[in-house]
C-alpha cells in the first residue's frame, strides 16, 4: 500500500532532486526550460525548501509499497486554511491512483487539525492537474497572475474545497 512520509531536514537533499527530475520531465510542455531551471532553484532547491521548512512549510513524500518515493507534496498550515504549495508525481506513477492517496492523506490532515478550507495554484495550462483537482471536489475561485522575478510569472487558478 501507497503511503504518505513526513521529510525530515536530513532528507531535504533526496527531496529537492526529486523536484527537479518532476519538474524536468513534465513542465517542458508548459513551460520553457529557462522558466522551469529559474522555478527549481527559487522553490524547489535544497536551500529554498529548507528555507520554506524554517517558514512552517511541511513537505512529505509519497512512497510505493516496495518504498520507491513516486512524488512529494508540500503544505503550509494557515490556521483555517491549509496551502497545497506542492503535489508532484514522477511519470511513470501518474494516473494509477496516487493522487488520491495525497488527497486522502489532506482531507484526513483538515480533519484532525481542524482546517476548513485546502486551497491551491495551478498553472492554467496544466489541464491534467486541473481535471485531477477537480475530481478531488476542488473549485476553481479565482485566476492570478504572479510575477516571480527574471521576467516570470505564474498564470495560475486558485483552487478551494471546503470542509464541514
Amino acid at each position: 500500500m501507497s503511503k504518505v512520509l513526513s521529510v525530515s531536514r536530513e532528507e531535504i537533499g533526496e527531496l529537492a532532486e526529486l523536484a527537479n527530475e518532476v519538474w524536468h520531465e513534465f513542465f517542458p510542455c508548459i513551460l520553457t526550460l529557462e522558466q522551469i531551471d529559474y522555478m527549481v532553484e527559487k522553490f524547489q532547491s535544497r536551500a529554498a525548501m529548507a528555507k520554506q521548512m524554517d517558514e512552517g512549510y511541511e513537505y512529505y513524500f509519497i512512497t510505493l509499497e516496495n518504498g520507491e518515493r513516486a512524488g512529494y507534496i508540500g503544505i503550509h498550515d494557515e490556521g483555517s486554511k491549509l496551502f497545497l504549495s506542492k503535489l508532484y508525481l514522477k511519470k511513470d506513477h501518474r494516473g494509477k491512483g496516487l493522487a488520491s492517496v495525497a488527497f486522502d492523506f489532506l482531507d484526513g490532515l483538515c480533519a484532525e487539525r481542524g482546517i476548513k478550507e485546502l486551497y491551491l495554484t495551478v498553472n492554467r495550462r496544466n489541464h491534467g492537474a486541473i481535471a485531477v483537482y477537480k475530481a478531488k471536489g476542488m473549485e476553481i475561485v479565482r485566476e492570478q497572475v504572479c510575477d516571480i522575478g527574471n521576467g516570470f510569472v505564474m498564470d495560475d487558478y486558485v483552487f478551494s474545497k471546503e470542509y464541514d
